[in-house]
């Protein structure tokens, strides 16, 4: 016999959020269901650590429960609950307890609705020969260090823009500042990204990658 199908299946955040709020508590499993990779993959990214990841995608979700009637929907429901999680990592300050061989330089599948190149892609080699293609780890390993190097917001911005790949609005409606303020974070970020790549590979890998 198989299970019963969720009755939310198929309905959007809105219906869902509305669901909830009028004590159908089931719709938020189907909301938690629905964000709650994306959610892991941005702290793992912000963190370096499964485990803190996995703690703090629980928290951000136990949050987004308890303040669910406040939730105005002048957003998506998936932007409300990445701020909550953006700021989850904030208070925990688990950054200085990154692991840096574990950071995630995947390239964003679907987050980058400019459609601009995953800027991670330029710090390495372009158009590897065959036998570049075992230090291209070796590379990304790299880098995935020396973003776990980055100070906090620092490391923000490079994950949301340059690993995930969100558009400047986007950010600017997570971290609640303007434009023009995402847009000058994210150059000091990528400048303070390529010193410290200059420290550990030398000048030479940098302006190659990132030319």
């Amino acid at each position: 016999m198989k299970p019963a199908e969720s009755p939310f299946r198929g309905r959007n955040d809105g219906e869902l959020v509305a669901a909830c709020c009028a004590g159908r508590k089931e719709a938020f499993g189907e909301l938690v269901a629905r964000h709650q990779d994306r959610i892991f993959n941005l702290a793992f990214r912000l963190t370096g650590n499964r485990d803190d990841a996995a703690e703090m995608a629980q928290e951000t979700f136990l949050k987004a429960y308890r303040a669910l009637k406040s939730f105005r929907r002048e957003s998506a429901f998936g932007t409300w609950v990445f701020r909550i999680a953006i700021n989850t990592v904030r208070s925990r300050r688990r950054f200085r307890a990154v692991r840096p061989a574990e950071v995630s330089l995947q390239t964003a599948k679907d987050g980058d609705e400019g459609g601009s190149r995953n800027r991670m892609e330029t710090l390495e080699a372009r158009d590897p020969a065959p036998e570049e293609e075992a230090s291209r780890a070796e590379r990304r390993r790299i880098v995935g260090e020396a973003v776990a190097r980055m100070d906090e917001e620092q490391r923000i911005m490079i994950v949301l823009r340059d690993i995930e790949g969100r558009d400047y609005g986007e950010i600017a409606g997570l971290l609640d500042c303007p434009r023009g303020t995402v847009k000058s974070r994210l150059h000091r970020a990528r400048m303070a990204l390529k010193e410290i790549l200059s420290g550990m590979l030398g000048d030479e890998f940098v302006a190659g990658g990132a030319g």
